[in-house]
């Protein structure tokens, strides 16, 4: 049994990505990155790009959003760039742990001290 994308042609890949490699060094895209469309398909976009869009109308991983297409992540990357340098997704990373932390205690008397003083 294969995996998926790996029965995809070279060439058919090749042809998704206008022969591009690589996602653009500033994409913001890893496996985690939230992806949620900005608009609805229109007529003749790509058919991968209006699966995306329909696919991501809730916040979506990348990495599900390559699962969905059945296409290697490095190639799902280059079509999310196009889109989101077309505005028509955009993209987060989710929050990290350190963002629910607690505030600094130093920080929190100060404030304290400011509404006894009211």
């Amino acid at each position: 049994m294969s995996r998926p994308g790996r029965d995809d042609s070279p060439d058919r890949l090749y042809t998704l990505t206008g022969g591009r490699s690589r996602s653009a060094p500033d994409a913001p895209f890893d496996l985690v990155t939230l992806v949620v469309s900005e608009c609805d398909p229109t007529p003749g976009m790509q058919s991968e790009h209006s699966a995306i869009l329909r696919l991501c109308r809730l916040p979506t991983a990348v990495v599900e959003v390559a699962a969905e297409l059945r296409l290697p992540v490095s190639i799902t990357r280059i079509l999310l760039s196009d889109l989101l340098d077309a505005g028509r997704i955009s993209a987060r990373h989710p929050r990290s742990a350190a963002a629910h932390s607690v505030p600094d205690p130093d920080l929190l008397e100060q404030v304290l001290v400011g509404l006894r003083n009211l």
